[in-house]
């Protein structure tokens, strides 16, 4: 017998209700935050001395380390990767 509850994916239910690329942007920038924190911690750099090795301000690096905010550019990604002696690699899966 077949399961009456038993429905879809996760991923066609947000995909339904019109929020997978906002979910999926949403935890991709988490992660990242959390990797870039934890190579900040590994290379024992504050958040004022990656900002000064990425040529930006420290509001602008909190706004990339904030796991909530999603606008941040591909060029900001790079640079944030380059100061703490990382490549950022991107790719469709």
């Amino acid at each position: 017998m077949k399961n009456k509850h038993l429905g879809s994916n996760f991923d066609a239910f947000l995909e339904e209700e019109g929020l997978r690329a906002d979910t999926e942007a949403a935890a991709i920038k988490r992660i990242i935050a959390y990797q870039i924190g934890l190579e900040m911690k590994r290379a024992k750099l504050s958040k004022s001395a990656l900002a000064e090795k990425m040529n930006t301000s420290r509001s602008a690096l909190d706004r990339l380390l904030d796991p909530t905010n999603v606008s941040v550019t591909l060029q900001t990604l790079e640079r944030a990767a380059l100061a703490v002696g990382k490549n950022l690699k991107i790719e469709l899966a």
